[in-house]
């Protein structure tokens, strides 16, 4: 049941009349400056990993104030 030349021919032929074929070709042309500039950006992209598969390190420290007892814990182990 698939679509026969003929109907695909008529579905062409009603684009071209309703759209013009200077909306279609802008049209198109849109689409590949997308399909650029997202492949640009895929390569551009800072957080992509390295090509040579060194993983990006990530240095998780202990901050100050978590490290030290807050007063109320100090008062507790005071008692």
């Amino acid at each position: 049941m698939a679509p026969s030349w003929i109907q695909i021919l008529i579905v062409v032929v009603l684009l071209v009349l309703l759209f013009g074929r200077g909306k279609i070709s802008d049209l198109m042309g849109d689409v590949a400056k997308g399909i650029k500039s997202f492949k640009k950006g895929i390569q551009d992209d800072p957080a992509a990993p390295t090509a040579k598969g060194d993983p990006k390190t990530i240095e998780h420290g202990v901050s100050e104030n978590a490290a030290s007892p807050s007063k109320a814990e100090s008062d507790i182990a005071k008692s």
